[in-house]
């Protein structure tokens, strides 16, 4: 996949993936604490996560002071990744990328959109983390598996977690033969509390922050700084220069940001203001609806936050923008929130009832995986053969009226129910889908906000 301007400048940026053996290695804490430490000490951290995560980012985002990034293939695509790592790094001293799941564990059991497959696209040195709770002497035989695993991916070093004393430390170093970088004790004091969907959220707990005074004491910052700087200069896209519309010319977009509705890609956002939309963030918790000429919804947590929706005076005011026309765009959590109700621990709370369906929480994750679609061509705003790549991960079903219209056909992935996704009523649309935009989605949701706009719909 070539960039679009088919211009290539090279560029020298440190960085290093935190990738782990597994998932609940502790790689998530001893990244966001190595990124804490980093900024302690006077760093510049840009921050990614590798995958289709919202939480974790949001631990870095808050660590670091630069919004954290996504680095997934299956949804950028390599000049994708390139594009974003280029632009994101940009007056940083240092990226540090923590990868998902284990290192080489990749879409469908495949290498696909693995930390390993990203580190590789992003010539990157790779700084493993491994659990030595309960062993010694055979952590080393796993230390080699990964390290010959595959030879196009290169493990610098070992970050050893969950050391038991000094004793254990050293049967583990005395037959070392991958530098070791860190060897952390275990802190239960520093564990991060989690539910259904992952770890809470950065602004719920601030443990990961705090646990760069831990890997401060005990791993070798300077040894790591030296092998992010080592890492070879990298091919990527030029920067392709936009004129974006003076600010009295462009529409407002409103962008949920609260307890409740927190799951976003720093990327879609800016795509969004570089297609000309101004992104101004509301709370539908707390807030009355400000002036915009247009909403977007993402995920979160609105079953958690049921009573305070069903309560808060933007619930009236968004239902009765949208049935004007405004474009509203959700996305699962969204969703949830623009259908009639929403079904949670016992309970029924009203919801913007814009959507024809019912929100139902459910015990088991209801779907779980990478999502590709296409808008289809039927009368409306969200029409026009648009392509649509993203994630899905949920808790919760929507049971839909009998008319219920979809916007989007899916080759892969659940969705709503029946191969569809984005039920449609109106201008708004609600689909489980988590999307990764592209330009052309952009550019047909500002529009559509700017024609709302001066068609005088803004109120």
């Amino acid at each position: 996949m070539k960039p679009a301007n088919n211009i290539i400048m090279q560029a020298e940026i440190p960085r290093v993936v935190i990738a782990g053996t597994h998932s609940g290695c502790g790689k998530t804490t001893i990244a966001s604490g190595l990124m804490a430490a980093l900024v302690a000490r006077g760093c510049i951290v840009q921050p990614y996560k590798t995958g289709p995560d919202f939480i974790d980012p949001s631990h870095h985002t808050l660590i670091c002071g630069r919004p954290s990034r996504n680095l997934d293939f299956c949804m950028m695509g390599e000049t994708g990744i390139h594009r974003t790592f280029a632009d994101a790094s940009a007056g940083a001293d240092i990226a540090v990328i923590e990868g998902a799941m284990g290192l080489f564990d990749g879409r469908g059991g495949s290498d696909t959109a693995s930390a390993a497959h990203v580190a590789r696209i992003l010539k990157a040195p790779v700084i493993l983390v491994v659990d030595v709770h309960a062993v010694s002497r055979s952590i080393h035989a796993v230390v080699k598996g990964f390290r010959d695993f595959d030879p196009r991916v290169k493990i610098t070093g070992i970050i050893y977690n969950r050391i038991g004393s000094d004793r254990h430390r050293q049967m583990i170093a005395d037959e070392e033969f991958v530098p070791a970088l860190g060897w952390v004790p275990r802190q239960p004091e520093s564990e991060v509390k989690s539910r259904h969907l992952g770890l809470v959220m950065a602004r719920e707990s601030p443990a990961m922050k705090t646990y760069g005074r831990v890997i401060a004491e005990r791993c070798d910052l300077d040894r790591i700084l030296d092998v992010a700087r080592a890492a070879p200069p990298l091919n990527v896209p030029a920067p392709v220069a936009q004129k974006i519309p003076a600010a009295r010319h462009r529409p407002i977009i409103g962008v949920a940001r609260d307890d409740a509705f927190c799951f976003y890609y720093q990327d879609n956002l800016d795509r969004l203001a570089r297609a000309g939309a101004e992104v101004r963030p509301f709370s539908p918790l707390s807030d009355t609806l400000p002036d915009m000429d247009a909403i977007y919804i993402g995920g979160g947590y609105p079953e958690l936050h049921a009573d305070a929706l069903e309560r808060s005076r933007c619930r009236a005011a968004i239902r009765d923008r949208a049935e004007a026309g405004m474009p509203v765009y959700g996305e699962c959590g969204g969703l949830m929130y623009l259908c009639g109700s929403l079904e949670t621990d016992g309970r029924t709370y009203a919801m913007a009832d814009i959507l024809p369906g019912r929100a139902v929480m459910t015990k088991k994750f209801q779907a779980l995986g990478y999502v590709k679609g296409t808008f289809g061509n039927r009368p409306g705003l969200w029409t026009g053969s648009v392509a649509i790549r993203g994630h899905e991960f949920h808790y919760s079903r929507v049971e839909c009226s009998s008319d219920a219209r979809f916007a989007i056909r899916l080759s892969h992935g659940a969705g709503i129910g029946g191969g569809n996704d984005g039920l449609v009523e109106h201008a708004t649309l609600g689909e489980y889908t988590h999307a990764y935009f592209t330009d052309a989605f952009c550019k047909k949701f500002v529009a559509a906000a700017a024609a709302f706009r001066k068609n005088g719909g803004r109120r």
